[in-house]
């Protein structure tokens, strides 16, 4: 008896469903759309494009200080085509590999009353064109940690997360608080995770020293972090694609996506390294990439102006298609 109640209850929502959808206001509409409207939600595609330019990760930004963004159009089958068609069509650029990162929906993202869900994507491409690209460093200038003064910059936001902790409640906040700061932002430069970018940001907002912190009008927010703010969330979206990135260089050679179809070896750390934000150990990062036979020779040189012309080598992809890359630890310089 049960059961037959709970079936006939579900006839009856949905009759009054169709009811509602048959209103002349919703006639021949979308019910996806209708709904969407009803509520105030709005479905957007937003993404993180990347490309290597002189040892510098850059990405694209809009004159808002926003990631590229525009409305979810149902006309493809799939998010990826819309979003390769959409940058196609809006930037005139090729993209090469292209992942989806995470929906971000929560609640005031936005200031105009309409509660915007963004799918955030992270794609490839080689060259940017005319773009406005800007190096993603500007935006988190503490995670280069290829330059000196990052480490100096660390140290710093250190010391106002210390504060931050120390004005926590009790005693066990406290301690979760510290336990954070020494994840994220290590004493010993040797412990640091490039891999936490996400983490180090929801961390410094959470502690009111970023610019994003202060948009809700929180009154303890003393925004003191150097690196330029964004639009929205789109700072956090950008910390997502980052870490992201950084973790799958380790583990699938995405990294062939930025480097033209002949590169030195040199050219090759250089990439790695700017994504990474790391310098690594020279002998030991070939030593790694020549195991690995993903590389091979190409019998051809670079004309050098100065110095001894360097080996090019291209990408063996079908050695991706036979076998999964295993994880790998990137070999750091001293």
């Amino acid at each position: 008896m049960l059961l037959l109640s709970i079936k006939r209850a579900k006839k009856d929502v949905a009759k009054r469903h169709k009811k509602d959808y048959d209103h002349f206001e919703y006639k021949g509409k979308d019910p996806v759309n209708v709904m969407a409207t009803a509520q105030k939600i709005a479905l957007a595609l937003s993404a993180v494009i990347v490309s290597v330019t002189d040892g510098q990760p850059r990405i694209i930004v809009a004159d808002d200080d926003a990631l590229p963004s525009g409305p979810l159009e149902t006309q493809h089958d799939k998010m990826e085509q819309a979003l390769r068609a959409w940058v196609t069509k809006r930037a005139g650029l090729s993209l090469g590999y292209v992942e989806q990162l995470y929906t971000f929906a929560d609640k005031n993202r936005e200031a105009d009353g309409l509660r915007t869900i963004s799918i955030g994507y992270l794609a490839l491409a080689r060259e940017l064109g005319q773009s406005d690209a800007v190096d993603w460093y500007q935006f988190f200038p503490w995670e280069d940690r290829r330059e000196d003064k990052a480490e100096a910059l660390a140290l710093s936001l250190r010391q106002y997360l210390t504060l931050w902790k120390n004005n926590a409640a009790d005693s066990l906040a406290r301690r979760g608080r510290q336990a954070r700061i020494d994840n994220a932002f290590p004493k010993d430069p040797r412990a640091w995770n490039e891999e936490l970018v996400l983490q180090r940001y929801e961390l410094l907002w959470e502690a009111g020293v970023i610019d994003e912190a202060a948009r809700g009008h929180r009154k303890d927010a003393k925004p003191i972090a150097s690196g330029l703010a964004m639009k929205h969330d789109h700072r956090r979206i950008l910390a997502t694609a980052m870490a992201r990135l950084r973790a799958k260089i380790k583990y699938r050679p995405v990294v062939f996506e930025l480097l033209p179809p002949r590169f030195t070896l040199l050219q090759l750390q250089n990439t790695v390294e700017a994504l990474a934000g790391l310098r690594l150990h020279k002998q030991n990062f070939r030593r790694l990439v020549m195991a690995q036979g993903l590389v091979e020779e190409t019998n051809d040189q670079t004309t050098a102006i100065k110095g001894r012309p360097a080996k090019l080598f291209s990408f063996r992809r079908e050695v991706m298609q036979a076998r999964a890359v295993a994880g790998t630890k990137l070999p750091r310089g001293s």
